[in-house]
């Protein structure tokens, strides 16, 4: 399947979370690496702030049963939540996007 990392971050966040939307601003790429069946393995994955608009949180259609959860929280419990920093790094970046898009 040929699609951009756009196009793949609007599918998968629908897939996991039942949510459907549209892509209003990148915030940046975390990489790194780790090791499955033996083999290192080095993964980007691309962040972007996706404007909802439509579905209804649900793991329900999550082929993969990647999503355990799915919940809207409020942008200032955010740091509470996310485990890495480059998450909560991210998480600041959409913050700071959303108080001044200009």
């Amino acid at each position: 399947m040929d699609e951009t990392p756009e196009q793949a971050a609007i599918r998968e966040i629908e897939e996991e979370t039942g949510i459907k939307g549209r892509i209003v601003e990148g915030l940046g790429t975390i990489d790194y690496w780790f090791s499955v069946e033996g083999k290192r393995v080095h993964k980007h994955v691309h962040h972007y702030l996706l404007l909802a608009t439509g579905g209804a949180l649900s793991t329900a259609g999550d082929p993969d049963h990647e999503a355990i959860d799915v919940a809207w929280v409020p942008l200032p419990e955010l740091d509470g939540r996310l485990a890495f920093p480059n998450e909560r790094r991210i998480a600041r970046e959409a913050t700071a996007w959303l108080a001044d898009p200009a």
